[in-house]
């Protein structure tokens, strides 16, 4: 991995979050069952489909009009959790602009705001079982990265193993938030959806 992401790089990785989530389709269904009304897998597959459908013409020149795809594909999902996805996913397609090249800067300054805005929105913290219990984590490890200096390659590993330590420390929460926030006790032990597939997509990323 060099030390940025091109448009070229940027597809290759949403496209392999795309076969991650695919291979964890099963999974996160049973997750959602488990704590929620179990459209999670379906809502987001939809948002995949029209991800892959949006990028397969290749004209998407730079990595934030790759970013920006994504984007709106997820922002047309039902549910709640993917235009959640899709905001997020539009703020770092903004931290990136026009740029041909994205290090980890303009990445930080995109998982950052977007983090901002899922928060502002849905007024989850950490501790309430979400998206959030991944995100923040991620953002503060990937903002310590890049303050560093650290390598494209080191910091988004770093990264991605927050991200995945956060996904599971919400197994034995209840959640104060979301759906699951409904079935209190029945969903300890079961890892978050949300914060699941944020750890696919910062390993995706690796």
């Amino acid at each position: 991995m060099s030390g940025t992401l091109d448009a070229a790089a940027t597809r290759a990785w949403i496209e392999r979050f795309a076969e991650a989530f695919a291979s964890n389709r099963e999974l996160l269904d049973d997750l959602d069952r488990q704590s929620g009304d179990g459209d999670f897998g379906t809502n987001l597959e939809s948002a995949m489909r029209r991800v892959t459908d949006g990028l397969a013409d290749g004209g998407a020149e730079t990595p934030g009009a790759v970013l920006g795809v994504v984007a709106t594909a997820f922002m047309h999902t039902g549910g709640t959790s993917g235009p959640l996805f899709g905001m997020w996913f539009m703020q770092l397609s903004r931290a990136a602009g026009g740029a041909q090249e994205i290090g980890l800067a303009e990445l930080s300054a995109g998982v950052s705001a977007g983090l901002e805005g899922i928060q502002k929105l849905g007024k989850a913290e950490p501790g309430d079982k979400t998206m959030v219990d991944a995100l923040v984590p991620a953002a503060a490890t990937l903002a310590a990265a890049a303050a560093g200096g650290e390598s494209l390659a080191h910091g988004l590993a770093e990264t991605a193993a927050a991200a995945r330590a956060g996904a599971d420390a919400t197994a034995p929460m209840i959640a104060r938030r979301g759906r699951a926030s409904y079935v209190g006790e029945a969903a300890r032990g079961v890892c978050d959806p949300g914060a699941f597939t944020v750890a696919l997509l910062f390993e995706s990323a690796v």
